[in-house]
């Protein structure tokens, strides 16, 4: 179908998709949806005006003075950025209660096969459908039963990954191109990131932590894992995950945090870092 065509489907769906993730965060958060005072919605799957944020907002009748923010385009260190942003918001809006909302449908990325881009086929090959949702606050009341706590966010830019993944909106569709190397450049890079993080916490084995890793495949997840040394079961959520569902963009580490919390409440364990106290999430992409 033409991309016009598939533009028109996914500016329905997408946020239809995301409102099911969104309806089940809100039954169990156990509140009402007007005390959500900001919604922040992402996806990589079509843009239009007004966004998907709108549209969500009117799906789950939502008050009309809620304050939205719409991410589009930002690929598959979305994830991360959303909550970092959320983060960022109830930190400085006392009593704020954040819906974070991210739904992916690969229509708009889905083609034939290129003689001239191979590359592209590995990324239809991992990418999946998906939306994830969580309630993001500050400042949990005694009725609030808080999953996970951000402690802090970090971004940077990698150096020497120009081209390294890019994606162009083009009339056969959104088309991504992935160098080879990009396994190598991530985990070539990820120490110097973790140390910057957790040093001032006195933080330097990576095993004594949990893992939420986007799966941006499993070549990546393989050589993360042998740089850092890290123990087969650190990455078995991410893995999970990315063999049930696929790459979801933005929605994945959302997925993986659930599969955390449920595995470790169903182990009994003390946490729902599998126990841990501390863990890193962390996400790639353009």
């Amino acid at each position: 179908p033409s991309l016009d065509a598939r533009q028109d489907m996914v500016v329905v769906e997408v946020p239809r998709l995301g409102k099911e993730a969104a309806a089940k965060a809100i039954k169990e958060w156990g509140h009402p949806k007007s005390k959500i005072t900001h919604v922040v919605f992402c996806t990589t799957s079509g843009v239009d005006m007004p966004g998907a944020d709108y549209q969500l907002t009117k799906l789950l009748g939502l008050r009309p003075s809620v304050k939205r923010l719409m991410m589009y385009q930002q690929g598959c260190f979305a994830g991360g950025t959303v909550l970092r942003l959320a983060k960022d918001l109830v930190e400085n809006n006392a009593g704020a209660r954040v819906l974070v909302v991210c739904s992916e449908i690969t229509a708009v990325t889905f083609r034939g096969p290129s003689d001239t881009h191979l590359d592209s086929l590995v990324g239809q090959a991992l990418f999946g459908d998906g939306a994830g949702a969580v309630i993001i606050g500050s400042d949990p009341t005694p009725s609030e039963t808080p999953l996970y706590q951000l402690v802090s966010a970090n971004q940077t830019l990698l150096p020497d990954s120009d081209g390294a993944i890019d994606g162009h909106l083009r009339e056969v569709g959104l088309t991504f191109h992935l160098l080879k190397d990009v396994p190598g450049l991530i985990s070539k890079n990820i120490e110097k990131s973790l140390i910057e993080s957790f040093s001032p916490l006195g933080i330097s084995d990576w095993n004594s932590l949990f893992w939420i890793a986007h799966p941006g495949g499993p070549a990546i997840l393989d050589q993360v894992e042998l740089k850092l040394n890290l123990k087969e079961e650190k990455l078995k959520a991410t893995r999970n995950v990315l063999s049930d569902y696929g790459n979801m963009s933005s929605a994945c580490v959302i997925f993986i945090l659930d599969e955390m919390r449920r595995k470790s409440k169903e182990q009994g364990k003390a946490t729902t870092g599998e126990g841990l106290e501390w863990g890193v999430l962390f996400g790639f992409g353009p």
